[in-house]
């Protein structure tokens, strides 16, 4: 298999969403700081976003009359699960790490230890042996872990606080390798763009209860203005063109070149975070995450993306 290549126009692509992707968790910051609960945040960025994916989808199925709109009824269970994982549960618990622990941490977290869990997973699953090379790397990725929590919440004042949001976000990346693996099968049966329009509106709908329970559905009437730039940010730029982003450069140069992109999304938060959110970093963060990235490399080098 030959090693697919990246124009330029491409990669500028990727770069720009890193830049879109990195910088959310500081807008999701700015945005609790401007009086927004995670859950509100959550709530209005994917009931929006799930409007524009609908919007989507009704142009797509203008344009070619053939293209599947529903899925099959046997499907409906798991595509709710699919957004539960990857929209509901999988933003609320990182918007409230965010606002517990910062952004950094988040972006780390989030972004560094899914593809070990969902590595490990996928051995687990589907009775694949790991390399000595991968166990090595997930021990280093775990000892880095260890670093940028327990070093980082040693450091900071507000150590307690820290550390339970640097919890929380320790479920992010058990939630989304439970999406991705999930929705390996069905990924394959239905067109990508198609099931992330689904997990956005499902998990708009699904994130009501939880903004009626907080009573955080009313601040839509008083949101400020950085609140409503914040909110369409989100929605428009992260999900929606995001994803359009996403899927087109995956299908022009494949998985593999795609995804190595996402490893600098880390670096991308922790500058803007200290940059505009005047975020704190402490030697253990660097150091942590340097070592979850070298485990992440041992891991999934080796790895060759189905669809590359």
């Amino acid at each position: 298999m030959k090693a697919r290549t990246i124009s330029f126009p491409n990669a500028l692509l990727m770069l720009t969403l890193i830049i879109f992707w990195g910088s959310s968790f500081v807008v999701v910051r700015k945005a609790e700081e401007n009086g927004l609960t995670p859950i509100a945040i959550a709530t209005f960025r994917f009931l929006i976003a799930g409007g524009l994916f609908l919007s989507a989808l009704l142009f797509r199925k203008s344009r070619k009359r053939d293209y599947r709109l529903l899925i099959e009824k046997k499907d409906a269970p798991i595509m709710l699960l699919l957004a539960l994982f990857g929209a509901t549960f999988f933003f609320t618990a990182q918007y409230t790490g965010i606002q517990m622990a910062g952004a950094s941490m988040a972006a780390i977290l989030v972004c560094l230890l899914s593809p070990i869990l969902i590595a490990v997973l996928s051995a687990k699953i589907f009775k694949e042996s790991l390399t000595k090379k991968q166990i090595l790397g997930i021990g280093i990725a775990a000892t880095g872990t260890f670093t940028v929590i327990i070093g980082s919440t040693l450091s900071f004042s507000e150590n307690r606080e820290f550390f339970l949001g640097s919890l929380i976000l320790l479920s992010t990346p058990v939630l989304w390798a439970a999406y991705s693996l999930l929705g390996k099968k069905i990924m394959e049966k239905y067109d990508p763009f198609l099931v992330v329009a689904y997990v956005n509106m499902l998990g708009g709908l699904c994130l009501i209860p939880f903004s009626l329970a907080e009573n955080s559905l009313q601040l839509i009437f008083t949101m400020s203005l950085y609140g409503w730039l914040a909110i369409l940010f989100l929605s428009i730029t992260c999900s929606l063109l995001g994803y359009y982003i996403w899927f087109y450069v995956l299908n022009q140069v494949g998985a593999a070149v795609t995804s190595s992109f996402l490893f600098a999304e880390p670096l991308v938060t922790v500058s803007f975070a200290v940059a505009f959110a005047g975020e704190k970093i402490s030697l253990f963060i660097p150091v942590g995450g340097i070592l979850i990235f070298a485990g992440v490399y041992l891991v999934t080098r080796k790895q060759v993306p189905l669809n590359s």
